[in-house]
Formats: C-alpha cells, sequence, structure tokens
C-alpha cells in the first residue's frame, strides 16, 4: 500500500462511520450525503489532528511495509472521527437554525 491508497481507505472509513452512526442514531442522521460530507471531514481532521502522535500514514509506510498496529489505530480514529464530525456539524445546523 502507499501513502496515499491509506489516506483515502482513511476517508472511506469516516463515511463508513458517519452514516453508520447516523443510522443508529436517527437524532444525528442529516441523510445520506451530508452525513457523507460530515464525515469525510471529521475524518480528515481527526486524522491531520491526531495523527501527529505516529499513526498518519507516513508513519505506517515508514518501514517499507505496512505497520498493522498503527493502520488499526488509524482507521478506528478515522471511524470515531467520522462519527464525532456528524455530531459536530448537526450541534452547529441546530444552533444556525435557531431563530433569536
Amino acid at each position: 500500500m502507499t501513502d496515499t491508497l491509506i489516506a483515502i481507505i482513511s476517508i472511506f472509513v469516516g463515511i463508513i462511520g458517519a452514516n453508520v452512526y447516523g443510522a443508529i442514531k436517527k437524532k444525528y442522521t442529516m441523510g445520506f450525503t451530508a452525513n457523507t460530507i460530515a464525515g469525510i471531514f471529521g475524518s480528515i481532521f481527526f486524522i491531520k489532528i491526531f495523527g501527529k502522535l505516529g499513526f498518519d500514514p507516513i508513519s505506517i509506510m515508514e518501514s517499507g511495509g505496512v505497520n498493522v498496529v498503527l493502520f488499526a489505530i488509524n482507521m478506528a480514529v478515522s471511524l470515531l472521527g467520522g462519527a464525532i464530525g456528524l455530531i459536530a456539524v448537526k450541534i452547529i445546523r441546530n444552533r444556525l437554525e435557531k431563530k433569536p
């Protein structure tokens, strides 16, 4: 695998995380398209912030092969980032829709 492929897989896992969380918790769902967009941004945001701890795509491929432990951590953070991204977008959207 390459660094780019790992990053793309991370984004898809974030999309899955947001859509699955939206399906489980109907309170936070905004439809498939909005959930997907929230999952993309949540996944990227979390990997960029927490990837500095050593599980970013470059660190995963640093030894020339795939470090499975770091890859698993990366996928878990992407999944969580997608779900939290959905929650954050829904909270922001609800606050913007409230009329003073």
